[in-house]
């Protein structure tokens, strides 16, 4: 296996867990976002991006990353605004 398939697998597997997580935060449109996701690959790139960003939020939390001035916070922010982000999207991708 080459080391760039090796990249895309991991960015698959992070949208995955990005979407599986999502899914789980916003059980009224799961179904939409499992349906959108199948078809449109830039919200695939929104599920990896949460992904992301809930991972270094469960490590800020766990106290396994330092919080350099308000780190925390700011990412609670992002999820937010991730998960603001994946509603309107799904709105407008009906």
């Amino acid at each position: 296996m080459s080391a760039g398939h090796s990249g895309n697998s991991d960015v698959g597997r992070a949208s995955h867990r990005g979407l599986l997580k999502l899914m789980v935060k916003l059980p009224s449109i799961r179904g939409q976002l499992q349906m959108i996701a199948a078809r449109r690959a830039s919200l695939l790139d929104l599920c990896e991006a949460y992904d992301e960003a809930t991972a270094m939020l469960d490590r800020l939390e766990r106290g396994q990353a330092e919080d350099f001035g308000g780190l925390l916070q700011e990412y609670r922010i992002v999820c937010s605004e991730i998960e603001t982000d994946v509603i309107q999207y799904c709105l407008q991708h009906k």
